[in-house]
């Protein structure tokens, strides 16, 4: 009896930490620096940047497959930092993971190179490496390495030529843009009603080039 309360709570564990399985691959890598090459953007506007995010696009690691309708929400963190938080929503289990972490500025905080840990003291790095400037609408996000990446958005869908010019940007940077996973965003709540998607805005700035 005491082996099956054991496996049941290490079983719950496991589907808890599947969402967050992303800073074991990054502390596996070793970095919590950007991408060899590849420099965070400058200029950054840490108070633009909290809020509500969608994943519309990334590239295909374990620790998200099969999730949907992913988010991410950034707020100011008591103590200094930000709090993280990530959700998604795996169809196969029929539930919805999500895991809270906190991050902090590597360098200055005009400066997008973060740190962002799950686990206690296991960091590693969120780099945003192209931003619309303007309205804060989209952005490229990198790990330490070119195995990671994200392309997130305040709307959960974009505009065909913004996303071919977020495509092109990335492929411009070295990351393996035939490789990115396009997120389904069906506007799903966790209560299983649909949520309304109508915060869009109309002119987001197009990546420089």
């Amino acid at each position: 009896m005491r082996s099956q309360r054991r496996s049941a709570k290490c079983s719950r564990a496991l589907l808890a930490s599947k969402f967050s399985a992303l800073l074991v691959l990054l502390v596996f890598a070793g970095c919590t620096g950007a991408p060899s090459g590849v420099t965070p953007v400058t200029g950054f506007e840490l108070d633009r940047y909290l809020g509500q995010w969608y994943e519309i696009a990334r590239l295909d690691h374990p620790f998200e497959r099969g999730l949907s309708n992913v988010t991410a929400q950034y707020s100011l963190r008591d103590g200094g930092g930000v709090t993280v938080v990530n959700r998604g929503y795996r169809s196969e289990d029929d539930e919805w993971s999500q895991v809270e972490g906190k991050a902090f500025f590597v360098e200055d905080e005009s400066t997008a190179m973060l740190k962002v840990s799950f686990f206690g003291p296991f960091y590693g790095g969120y780099n945003v490496v192209e931003l619309d400037k303007e309205n804060y609408e989209w952005a490229l996000v990198a790990g330490p390495n070119r195995s990671y990446l994200w392309l997130l958005a305040r709307s959960p869908e974009i505009e065909p030529l913004l996303r071919q010019q977020l495509i092109d940007k990335a492929k411009e940077l070295g990351f393996p843009v035939e490789e990115l996973i396009w997120v389904e965003q069906d506007g799903m709540s966790e209560g299983g009603a649909n949520k309304s998607t109508d915060n869009k805005t109309s002119h987001p700035q197009s990546p420089t080039t």
